[in-house]
């Protein structure tokens, strides 16, 4: 391993910005630990898995959440990576879209992946003896982080028009875009709520997803350093204080089952606070972290982090339902399947944290297919994963 870690880090070119790569691989590795630890399940008396979540019984569990919804950093870093690959095009705007973009439609690769092998997963777990309602969950908790992958192309699709406004406005061309999801959010929580549409909130997907992106771009383009950093930092946290003890905002960034009001889905004004404050900390600190990543072995990992990026958001899901359904089987199963309402469960799904990193390692050796070219496939087989896709994704979406 030191040998493989030494070769990679020999490999890596030396303008490679590590700190960036680092910063994007902590953004994912929250990801599937967020799921983990923030989700649960229980068992109705047929033994059918439901969704379940600490936060339920663990008010000041939700700082748990603040630390472990890092979206904010990857699109961040995102528009970053964007700045700098735009500034290397020489072509046109449009030619580098078109390959940007071209780049960003092969992640639906893994997505219809993961998608296609649930639909026929579906049909065999039924017929083995798995509750429907285990299914519906499961399908739910598969489906529910690909959202990523279209929200990004579309922010992706945007950098031109950032790299303009950040050459013209320096980082205040991300105060708009908060000032947006402010109305949206008064509109839907204020005095006329109840007179305000259902899907108002529909409203804040772009610009609450757009804001760390428009801060990353700002930041490659060398509009904001260490005192924008500071600033960032100090002011999101003073907004995310302000809008949890003054306007009693919920305090957890992810949804809790039962409650009416949610902060990421779509995004609420906490998200875009706790993103300026998480950015300026990134900032500030990103020379440390270059240093800290000048290690070999740190390196290394963080290396084949981003180079699973898709196997890890696509397939955690069902690597700890590869725990869960079994368990469902043997009845009560402690961090596993019996109700997240103690901190025994704390307790116990940690240690089921290796478990599920393990049964994504396995699952990550065959599904890394799916993000490689498909050259190789038929397109009878490629019409037959759409079908299945599009059946699943139908199936899921209904559910959700």
């Amino acid at each position: 391993m030191s040998a493989l870690a030494a070769k990679i880090d020999a490999r890596t070119p030396a303008h490679r910005d590590r700190a960036i790569d680092g910063l994007r691989a902590l953004a994912l590795l929250a990801v599937p630990t967020g799921h983990w630890m923030l989700g649960g399940f229980t068992l109705d008396g047929g033994g059918a898995l439901h969704n379940a979540s600490p936060l339920t019984s663990f008010g000041f569990f939700a700082p748990v959440s603040w630390v472990l919804q890092m979206l904010g950093i990857f699109f961040l870093v995102g528009g970053y990576a964007s700045v700098l690959s735009y500034r290397r095009h020489q072509g046109p705007a449009g030619t580098w879209l078109r390959g940007r973009l071209v780049r960003l439609v092969r992640l639906g690769r893994p997505v219809l992946g993961v998608t296609a092998v649930w639909a026929v997963l579906l049909v065999v777990l039924y017929a083995v003896g798995v509750p429907g309602a285990t299914l519906r969950t499961g399908s739910t908790l598969v489906i529910q982080p690909l959202w990523f992958v279209g929200v990004y192309m579309v922010v992706t699709a945007l950098t031109p028009y950032c790299v303009r406004a950040a050459r013209k406005m320096g980082a205040w061309a991300a105060a708009p875009l908060v000032g947006s999801v402010a109305v949206v959010d008064f509109l839907r929580y204020g005095p006329y709520a109840e007179a305000m549409p259902s899907w108002l909130g529909v409203l804040n997907l772009l610009p609450g997803w757009l804001f760390a992106y428009q801060l990353g771009v700002c930041w490659g383009e060398k509009r904001v350093g260490g005192r924008g950093g500071a600033v960032l930092l100090t002011g999101g946290a003073v907004l995310f204080a302000a809008l949890l003890v003054v306007f009693h905002y919920p305090a957890s960034m992810v949804g809790v089952p039962g409650e009416a009001r949610t902060n990421s889905h779509p995004p609420s004004l906490l998200v875009l606070a706790l993103a300026a404050a998480q950015s300026g900390a990134a900032i500030l600190l990103r020379e440390r972290i270059g240093r800290l990543l000048r290690r070999p072995a740190l390196w290394a990992a963080v290396v084949v982090i981003n180079l699973s990026a898709m196997t890890i958001l696509c397939w955690h899901q069902t690597a700890m339902l590869a725990a869960a359904v079994p368990g469902s089987f043997l009845g009560t199963v402690p961090g596993l399947t019996a109700a997240p309402d103690s901190l025994g469960w704390v307790v116990v799904r940690v240690a089921w944290l290796p478990v599920f990193a393990g049964l994504l390692i396995l699952i990550g050796r065959h599904a890394r297919g799916f993000e490689t070219p498909w050259e190789k496939t038929t397109r009878g087989r490629r019409a037959v994963a759409g079908v299945l896709a599009a059946g699943f994704t139908v199936f899921a979406l209904g559910l959700t």
